[in-house]
């Protein structure tokens, strides 16, 4: 099969595609792979090409299936689709429509027409139960086998056989790869079994069985392949590089029908046949959820005639935003090359800020909004982070500010349920008499107290008229209840008068941080070690720093609680929303004229958790990438030199792709002495040995606009960032602002608008001393433990091998250690 059918004729509405757009529009048959860079028009390439197929290529309406991943996505195709054919059917009968949908509605639609064919005792009218649904099931299991829902949750049970389902395992091939390993697998393969076994007999799919019913069907049901082979003729797949194995394997079904399997395909397949992919591997972001990019990556290879058309063409943004994404993703090695440009303008530079810290990040960011908003009214703007935790310090200054806002994909930060539940737990702790914050964490997270137990506690304080916590006192005191339940009500009594107590005589962030783990909330989240529980954690750790920067302006408890309920008020917004805020998954899709990325520092952005992992350091990376090509006109990033950890303010280290940015592109607007503050000196020949290799040295240190010539590499892990700057005081014979001791009053310049008054070093904290100096285990050092792994101590107390050293663990938490006895290597 050497060409495939292109129309020489060229309607109307593809005059108005440039030529890769037009190729790839007109492709009707066989094998088309169409790698769409971002922003390069690729829904208007799916949209003209389905109108192509229907209005000049005679393919009947129904016989086109487009798949993408929302609903969204798929109206605005239909809408794009139906506008397009509206005036060539104006003389015409129109029949039929192409069936533009999602993933799992697709498969609803095929089972309901077919699931009695798989067998199982599955009907037609079958149940589709959701998260809720699914993880009511697996408790009432995991009750039945007497499993502790406390220590592994039904949460994290469903997740886990969410996997194992997205994996293509079932319930035998879970337990057979995890036979020899832990209890915990050994008791989810248990109820993995127990669980499908229920559904079945219920009638019931969960989201994940509609995908993996639907391709047994298939594979099994010649029949069934037969009529979705012979119906969709033409199949396209948007967003290709979210795919994932079931998902592929059923559109492969669908489009090789009885030829799936053999090698190789016929040439005849792909008569009046043809199956289009629209993706970027660059834009590959959610391998959490499953998806594999390298499905796009290997789509030549299972289609080894496919044509490739390249969307290089950028629509959106200007030349040196598209000159920093190209730089920044050039860095990965597992990519398909290609270089996204544009016949517009340069535009301005990409303006770079380093801040203090957090609230200082926070500050700067509405300030540039502020300013950009008086030159142009009613910009629409995009504040990207990494973590939905990063969101607090941006609503607060938004709030100061007076603008409007939209959080996208989550709640306000004082909304998210898990801050409102430590919130009550505090509130309770303030007046044990408030009986709205003890309804609602009684029994979160799980303690065994139910409704028959809230019952009781109820009527018993209708009937002596006390407050509900009084009424805990006296069924407890009186037994009124079942041994089990009294015990249960013992144990919260207890957690809320030591919460109490602590209330007397702790600091507030120590308070705080007590409702966060005394209460086992902490416990209970790191228990279900799902992606979900790791983001809650990160909103509990952002407010116990909340706490400790109310803390240094002299709050107590009731002022923490006061500002927590104020700045839900709504009533002092602006009416026009101006600013988004948003993770940057959550902007993916999207773009807006003026952008600010935000955090970029190690462990933040890329991500703590990939550090040692290349893969997923390439997936931070595309990331990285996906957040640059949201800017169309103004692009501004930052990073901080302190961040809070727990309360406590630890130093931070530009990240990695900072470093990868095109700097000759890149205006400096800190206010103090910044990585860019320096200038090139000419290598020496030893230096020349590693081409690109850049000296600096201090220039100008609080000139407030500042570009260099480096050129940006890559940096691929912690050690070369930190050597990255090593050679930068080593050629200035200075001392760069990220190595001076952040005990120093003058190593960082401050924000004329920070309160004079913080600390910059907790009481009890010894980041100088000769024995820690001489050990090197002071506050800031990377250290490994062998069963921790690698952590960064936060605190250290004392002198010498007898000195207390407080360790953050990532995935472990904090951890305290003697010196002498800890075993801890420096890394």
């Amino acid at each position: 099969m050497s060409n495939w059918t292109i129309s020489t004729a060229t309607p109307d509405y593809l005059v108005g595609l440039n030529q890769p757009q037009r190729d790839a529009a007109a492709t009707s048959e066989g094998p088309l792979l169409i790698l769409a860079g971002a922003g390069s028009g690729k829904t208007r390439v799916i949209t003209y090409r389905i109108a192509h197929l229907i209005a000049n290529c005679n393919v009947r309406p129904e016989n086109i299936l487009a798949v993408t991943f929302t609903n969204k996505a798929a109206k605005e195709m239909k809408e794009r689709v139906d506008k397009l054919l509206a005036s060539h059917f104006a003389d015409n009968q129109r029949t039929g429509s192409p069936l533009l949908s999602t993933f799992h509605s697709l498969c609803v639609r095929m089972l309901r027409r077919d699931i009695e064919r798989l067998g199982r005792g599955y009907t037609r009218s079958f149940t589709i139960y959701d998260t809720d649904d699914q993880q009511k099931v697996i408790r009432n299991i995991m009750k039945d086998f007497g499993y502790d829902d406390k220590a592994q949750t039904p949460r994290s049970v469903q997740s886990a056989i969410s996997a194992a389902k997205n994996k293509g395992e079932d319930p035998k091939m879970y337990a057979a790869r995890y036979e020899f390993q832990d209890e915990r697998r050994a008791r989810i393969a248990r109820v993995y079994a127990r669980y499908e076994q229920q559904l079945q007999n219920s009638n019931a799919v969960d989201f994940d069985d509609l995908l993996i019913r639907t391709v047994q069907l298939l594979r099994a049901d010649l029949e069934t392949r037969d009529y979705y082979h012979n119906r969709f003729r033409h199949v396209m797949v948007d967003e290709f590089q979210d795919t994932n194995g079931i998902q592929y394997e059923l559109i492969r079904l669908i489009v090789e029908g009885r030829e799936y399997g053999t090698e190789p395909l016929t040439e005849a397949l792909w008569h009046n046949r043809s199956l289009c992919v629209v993706g970027d591997d660059g834009q590959s972001i959610y391998a959490f959820r499953g998806s594999d990019f390298k499905i796009l990556l290997g789509y030549q290879k299972d289609y080894k005639n496919a044509k490739v058309v390249k969307l290089e063409e950028n629509y959106r943004s200007t030349k040196h935003i598209l000159d920093a994404a190209n730089k920044v993703i050039a860095n990965n090695k597992e990519r398909i090359e290609k270089t996204l440009y544009t016949n517009s303008a340069e535009g301005t530079k990409i303006r770079y800020a380093q801040v203090y810290d957090g609230d200082a990040e926070a500050r700067f960011v509405v300030s540039k909004i502020e300013e950009h908003q008086l030159r142009e009214p009613n910009l629409k703007t995009a504040v990207l982070y990494r973590t939905n935790a990063q969101s607090r310090l941006f609503e607060e200054a938004c709030r100061r500010a007076g603008l409007r806002y939209n959080l996208v994909g989550g709640f306000s930060f004082y909304d998210r349920a898990e801050v409102k539940d430590v919130i009550s737990y505090l509130k309770l702790a303030m007046n044990p008499s408030d009986s709205i914050a003890l309804a609602r964490i009684i029994n979160v997270p799980t303690r065994s107290i139910g409704k028959t137990t809230m019952d009781e506690i109820e009527r018993r304080a209708a009937d002596l008229g006390v407050s509900h916590w009084e009424a805990i006192a006296y069924v407890i005191e009186n037994q009124t209840l079942p041994a089990r339940a009294t015990t249960a009500l013992q144990s919260f009594r207890e957690i809320i008068t030591n919460l109490v107590s602590k209330t007397q005589t702790e600091p507030l962030s120590e308070v705080v941080k007590a409702a966060v783990i005394d209460t086992g909330y902490e416990r209970a989240l790191k228990a279900e070690g799902t992606e979900e529980a790791e983001a809650r954690l990160l909103n509990l750790e952002e407010l116990v720093n909340a706490a400790a920067e109310g803390e240094e302006q002299g709050e107590g408890l009731r002022d923490f609680l006061d500002h927590a309920a104020l700045v839900s008020d709504a009533d002092q917004y602006k009416e026009e929303a101006q600013v988004t805020l948003m993770t940057m998954h959550a902007a993916k899709g999207l773009e807006f004229p003026l952008v600010f990325i935000a955090g970029l520092e190690e462990n933040l952005f890329p991500h703590s958790r990939v550090r040692d992992n290349a893969a997923e350091l390439e997936e931070e990376r595309r990331l990285c990438y996906v957040a640059i090509t949201r800017a169309e006109k103004y692009l501004y990033i930052t990073h901080a030199l302190k961040r809070r950890v727990y309360g406590e303010e630890m130093p931070a280290e530009p990240s990695r792709f900072l470093m990868e940015f095109p700097i000759e592109i890149i205006e400096d607007i800190s206010k103090g002495p910044s990585w860019l503050s320096f200038s090139y000196k000419n290598p020496t020949a030893k230096d020349r040995t590693e081409p690109g290799d850049l000296r600096y040295e201090y220039d100008e240190p609080y000139q407030q606009k500042r570009t260099s010539n480096y050129s940006g590499r890559s940096y691929n892990d912690v050690d070369s960032v930190r050597d990255f700057f090593a050679r930068k005081t080593g050629a200035s014979g200075g001392t760069s602002s990220f190595n001076r001791s952040s005990s120093s009053p003058s190593s960082v310049s401050r924000p004329a608008s920070t309160p004079t008054s913080r600390p910059t070093s907790s009481p009890g904290r010894n980041t100088s001393s000769d024995a820690g100096s001489k050990s090197g285990l002071t506050v800031g050092t990377r250290v490994r433990h062998a069963k921790y792994g690698q952590g960064l101590i936060i605190k250290r107390e004392g002198d010498g091998d007898d000195a207390k050293l407080t360790i953050n663990f990532p995935g472990y938490g904090t951890k305290k250690m003697i010196a002498k006895f800890a075993g801890l290597e420096k890394i």
